[in-house]
């Protein structure tokens, strides 16, 4: 795999939450589910490659995966990964489109 395939895998979704909504108006920092084999450089990349903005600091959590019952067993779901991406100030992410 090349490095131009690899950032296209790291980035999944925009995590939308109460918590997230209130980290874009305050901090200007944006959640987003990543690859979880993907590392800050990784994901710092393909954010500024794909969004074309300048970005300041990335920070990572692994999400442990619920403890769930499925009839009579118990099961659990996976684990991933959620990144912080705060871009500088003034500039924004263009993933929400007008139509």
């Amino acid at each position: 795999m090349t490095q131009k395939e690899n950032l296209y895998k790291v980035l999944s979704s925009f995590h939308v939450s109460e918590k997230s909504s209130n980290l874009i108006e305050k901090n200007n920092s944006f959640t987003l589910r990543v690859d979880i084999k993907s590392n800050k450089t990784d994901i710092k990349r393909s954010i500024e490659k794909f969004f074309q903005v300048f970005v300041e600091d990335v920070r990572t959590v692994i999400v442990k995966g619920k403890r769930k019952r499925f009839g009579k067993f118990f099961g659990n779901r996976k684990k991933w990964k959620k990144a912080y991406i705060k871009i500088k100030k003034g500039q924004n992410l263009n993933f929400l489109r007008k139509r």
